[in-house]
């Protein structure tokens, strides 16, 4: 049985939390974030700390409570400081610039991709070779990470593709004759 819930969220200074009946709200230096609570789990705020519990005693109720304070604490977190995601282009001609609102990708296609990133993502390309993705939400950079990296992933002959940086891929060896 996961424990999660019993360890208290600690709300750093210059982050509002604000509960509203089942809404909560983070406020930080990177942005606003919202969730609702699930009816099952108890929020209690007190002198800077969240404490999350179930209502009842229920299996489903205390599974819950855990994942809402992960939730809550990666909105306090990506508020804060911000969650960053760096993905790496390797291949024969593979390029990524990253041009305000979208990423173009040079891919091995006979066509450029464009990627419109959605409201909250900020991109930057420091090399050619590189993409680095910032946001305050966690959950959403992740989808938007994994969407670049569908487009071309990682083939485990040569090692061609778009991978996250600290992602290894295991090498095939090839066909022998």
């Amino acid at each position: 049985m996961s424990r999660v819930a019993n360890s208290p969220v600690e709300v750093p200074a210059g982050v509002t939390v604000t509960l509203d009946g089942q809404e909560i709200s983070v406020k930080g230096s990177n942005g606003t974030l919202a969730h609702t609570i699930h009816s099952s789990v108890a929020v209690s705020q007190e002198e800077g700390v969240l404490k999350f519990a179930a209502k009842d005693g229920a299996k489903q109720s205390r599974a819950l409570a855990g994942t809402t304070r992960a939730l809550v604490n990666n909105m306090v977190q990506g508020t804060g400081q911000g969650f960053e995601k760096k993905l790496v282009l390797q291949g024969v001609g593979y390029r990524a610039k990253a041009a305000g609102k979208t990423v173009d990708l040079t891919l091995g296609f006979s066509h450029p991709v464009v990627y419109t990133l959605p409201e909250g993502v900020k991109a930057e390309s420091p090399s050619q070779t590189e993409i680095v993705l910032k946001s305050a939400d966690k959950q959403l950079l992740g989808q938007v990470a994994a969407e670049i990296r569908a487009f071309r992933p990682p083939e485990p002959y040569k090692g061609k593709g778009v991978r996250y940086a600290d992602e290894f891929v295991h090498r095939k060896e090839a066909k022998k004759k």
